[in-house]
């Protein structure tokens, strides 16, 4: 009787390690991907502050695209682009093949992301439609997923291959920069970035896609929206359409390109945006920023999330300036896309604290002014030591040292980062390592006295944005 008892015990014991390590590994987020890229390529000589390289022209606005296929994008496994979207100018539906992260750096309107197998949220009152009803109106009464306003300042979060459009209700221009993660295990498909219309005929951008990415392997290219590979006869039989409808879904008669204008305000079920940020407080006020697993579904998730606001800056030196970071904690769907990001602000002349990410390449757009930016790799050797002026991007590698001092005008600049819970550590500063070590190692590291240690040691009081001195302000930056 005793070896039936232990085998049944022993049975049970290997089916209970076998759900806790199932559990363990299905909790993990997944890793970024590495097995497409090439030995070498994050062997980084020099770095320069990228501007766009190439223009995709459209009838309501344009789209401008960094060269992803220079060494310090192709590190970090990411694309950038930025998007001018006129007043009235309609983004048409597309998704992308990577998780990718927006930033609004200027204007203000609606997007919508539809998320698969989610409900149409949006719709007319029950009341006005049993009205109808009982007029005996049979007219159509439309309904959609949730709408979203985005205004300066706003991360938008969006998934890969999740569509989505945008609309500039605004009068003013919408200035947008994104990265698309395509080194990201969302990504399935070689790191190229790949954006899938669903309407238009974006045949000019499509051309100077593959002027700037070129054929790879016998890629072939299509100028159109995803409709127009198939024939009119399959859309018609799989909308309930007539041909005639099905042609124009393929859109080959469109020059108007990927942002079309739109001839009246677009008529669309949404709530005022007073009402949405009262909504969008009082559930904050609720729920606080954690994330429970009952207040947000796929369907509901928050996907935007203002970092512009001094009131929710993480660091601030009211001398020297202040940092905003947006991550899983405060961002839940972030976990899901492994991205996150920073918005910084220099006063004039002020610093940022050498420091390193431990767990993230960084992209740094900057957004006004200009900085004088110092980036160093492993070698000890500077492989950036320039300005970075309004409107440029530079590619901080992961582990690379980077530190920023602002011109006479400030310095402000948003960061995206690969890891939904990026880290860093400084070199000076109240919690940088200097500080952490003993007097005793510094003094025999360096080769210094005790007296020189402890002023190297405890010489700021500052954690990581730090104020001026006088020699700093009359320090010249270089040309």
């Amino acid at each position: 009787m005793a070896k039936p008892s232990f085998l049944c015990l022993s049975l049970c014991f290997l089916v209970l390690l076998h759900c806790c390590v199932a559990r363990r590994q299905g909790s993990q987020p997944p890793e970024r991907r590495y097995q497409q890229k090439q030995e070498g390529e994050c062997q980084i000589q020099r770095l320069n502050a990228q501007e766009p390289r190439r223009r995709i022209q459209a009838e309501a606005g344009v789209t401008e695209v960094w060269d992803y296929n220079d060494d310090q994008f192709q590190c970090a496994g990411v694309a950038a682009f930025r998007t001018i979207i006129e007043p009235k100018g309609l983004l048409l539906p597309a998704y992308t093949n990577a998780p990718t992260l927006v930033y609004i750096a200027q204007g203000r309107g609606i997007t919508g992301v539809l998320v698969p197998g989610c409900p149409e949220t949006f719709q007319s009152s029950q009341q006005s439609q049993e009205g109808r009803r009982k007029r005996g109106s049979h007219r159509f009464r439309d309904q959609h997923q949730k709408i979203r306003h985005f205004r300066e300042g706003d991360i938008i979060a969006l998934p890969a291959g999740v569509a989505h459009w945008s609309y500039n209700d605004g009068d003013q221009d919408v200035i947008t920069v994104k990265i698309e993660d395509t080194g990201n295990n969302q990504n399935q498909l070689d790191n190229n970035p790949r954006q899938f219309f669903l309407a238009g005929n974006p045949q000019e951008g499509q051309r100077q896609e593959r002027e700037l990415y070129g054929r790879r392997r016998g890629e072939q290219h299509n100028a159109g929206n995803v409709f127009s590979g198939f024939d009119t006869e399959v859309l018609a039989e799989a909308f309930g359409v007539d041909i005639e409808t099905a042609r124009k879904l393929q859109g080959e008669d469109d020059r108007r390109g990927h942002i079309i204008r739109v001839d009246r305000d677009l008529q669309v079920i949404r709530p005022s945006t007073s009402r949405e940020e009262q909504e969008e407080q009082e559930r904050r006020r609720e729920y606080g920023w954690r994330d429970n697993g009952i207040e947000e579904t796929i369907c509901t998730a928050r996907l935007i999330e203002n970092i512009n606001d001094p009131s929710r800056a993480d660091i601030f030196n009211p001398r020297a300036g202040r940092l905003t970071t947006v991550n899983a904690f405060n961002l839940p769907i972030l976990n899901y896309l492994r991205l996150s990001a920073e918005k910084g602000l220099l006063y004039r002349n002020a610093l940022m604290a050498p420091l390193w990410k431990i767990n993230a390449h960084s992209v740094l757009y900057a957004t006004r002014g200009e900085a004088q930016v110092q980036i160093v790799d492993q070698r000890g050797e500077a492989v950036f030591n320039d300005r970075i002026r309004e409107g440029q991007m530079v590619v901080v590698p992961q582990n690379f040292v980077v530190a920023k001092q602002a011109g006479d005008e400030g310095f402000e600049w948003v960061g995206f980062k690969t890891n939904e819970n990026a880290m860093f550590s400084t070199l000076a500063g109240r919690t940088s390592v200097i500080r952490g070590m003993p007097v005793d190692v510094l003094a025999n590291a360096y080769g210094i006295s005790q007296g020189e240690a402890r002023r190297l040691k405890m010489g700021r009081e500052e954690a990581v944005i730090l104020e001026p001195s006088s020699r700093s302000q009359g320090i010249k930056m270089v040309a």
